[in-house]
């Protein structure tokens, strides 16, 4: 049985439709991926970059977005082709104990990822309303009878709503950008990379930040199974076509993403680097600082605008994604509700712990440690997701090219060795303090 069995094949795309109309048909679950790569995890890694080393890590945020094109393509592709999203994959090819490891450390990189969306809404709570952090972890907690509402309605209601959320981000954002009045020479150059970045160890280290933490490993399983919830033709030239307009939707939803870090990183830049606050990396002091140094009044309330709808579109997808892994790993079903709950329970008990006892600085550390798990497990399904994908026993025709095999492996060796160094790094920095 497919993994969101209510929802698999529930979208029907006319096969002698236009292209602009199969192409309106496949649109919406790279959008749903690419919520994962604006998450309020992300967010302070930007920030940083941008507060301490003007417009330089650009061009990292921009490989960074490359690679998780050609990462989130083998996705849908693998879904497609073989019908089989990534974590019955590998329930199909490993024995049951690595199966269940494999599945063990996805639910804790789910919940450290959830973790992370939990405090960044809770966060723009505070902020926006002056609603006490740990109510703020409460409130968040409701979206899981929200999700499945919409899910009762239909997928797309879900596609439509994360939608509108990253418009409402993209839109905060660009206006954020224009009373800013960044340096549109310096964001040019800043595209370009630079060899400054790795013989400065603190730029490196950012940069390192930005490229590790950037691919989310739910994104992976999400993706192989929510394309499924298209009705296309099962044959050669229907999967040919499926995976075609769902390489266009992702790649167009993942240029999103590489706008809003982009974005996050120039107003960063263009508001503190260029007065000398270099100090910059919590949200909560960028929000504070925004209006008062921009002289623009609104500018912190859109910056907490957009972080809200950052938190609650990744709850969206994140717990769509333990959904599908909890289904595909163990070939479990349980109700969709108790599924998000369980899930969310997980991220909320420690939210809540660590809010009563340290307060702001705590939740700033826990986002952290979020993205430490989430860099620990990421390796742990891209090299499934490549392997599987470049074989042709499993994928038939739409194995991987040459040039493709061997450019996934490049860059899943790249990530595990980034990750490696920055988990190594976090560590040290821990011990010494």
């Amino acid at each position: 049985m497919p993994s969101l069995s209510e929802v698999h094949r529930s979208l029907v795309v006319p096969p002698s439709a236009s292209f602009f109309r199969k192409l309106l048909a496949f649109a919406g679950p790279g959008f749903l991926v690419a919520v994962g790569y604006m998450d309020p995890g992300n967010w302070a890694t930007d920030l940083a970059g941008g507060s301490k080393y003007n417009y330089s890590l650009l061009s990292v945020i921009m490989i960074s977005n490359l690679m998780a094109i050609l990462l989130q393509s083998l996705s849908l592709k693998l879904g497609i082709a073989t019908g089989r999203d990534l974590a019955q994959a590998c329930r199909d090819h490993y024995s049951k104990p690595v199966s269940l490891f494999l599945w063990f450390i996805c639910e804790i990189a789910i919940a450290a990822c959830d973790l992370a969306e939990v405090i960044g809404s809770a966060i723009a709570l505070n902020l926006l309303f002056g609603v006490p952090l740990m109510a703020g972890v409460c409130i968040t907690s409701l979206d899981v009878l929200f999700v499945l509402f919409l899910q009762n309605k239909g997928f797309r209601y879900i596609e439509a709503l994360v939608i509108t959320l990253i418009i409402i981000i993209g839109g905060c954002f660009a206006w954020e950008i224009v009373v800013s009045h960044p340096n549109f020479l310096g964001i040019a150059k800043g595209f370009v990379p630079s060899p400054k970045i790795v013989s400065d160890p603190g730029m490196l280290y950012i940069a390192i930040g930005i490229l590790g933490a950037t691919v989310m490993p739910h994104n992976l399983y999400l993706h192989s199974s929510i394309v499924q919830t298209r009705r296309y033709e099962l044959n050669s030239a229907g999967k040919r076509e499926a995976i075609k307009f769902a390489t266009i939707d992702s790649t167009v939803a993942l240029m999103f993403a590489l706008f809003i870090n982009a974005a996050i990183l120039i107003v960063a830049a263009a508001t503190f680097y260029t007065r000398g606050r270099n100090d910059i990396a919590e949200i909560q002091d960028a929000y504070k600082l925004l209006t008062p140094l921009l002289g623009v009044t609104g500018a912190s309330t859109l910056f907490a605008l957009a972080l809200l709808a950052s938190g609650q579109n990744s709850t969206l997808t994140g717990t769509l994604a333990g959904q599908i892994v909890m289904e595909g790993f163990l070939n479990i079903r349980l109700r969709p509700w108790l599924r998000r709950l369980i899930t969310r329970l997980i991220a909320i008990v420690p939210a809540v712990f660590v809010t009563i006892i340290s307060g702001e600085k705590g939740t700033t550390n826990l986002l952290v440690l979020s993205q430490v798990i989430l860099s620990l497990q990421l390796s742990f399904a891209v090299f499934p997701l490549v392997m599987f994908t470049s074989d042709k026993l499993k994928m038939g025709e739409f194995v991987n090219g040459p040039v493709v095999k061997w450019l996934a492996w490049i860059v899943a060796g790249t990530i595990a060795l980034l990750n490696g160094w920055l988990l190594m790094q976090t560590f040290r920095d821990w011990f010494a303090a």
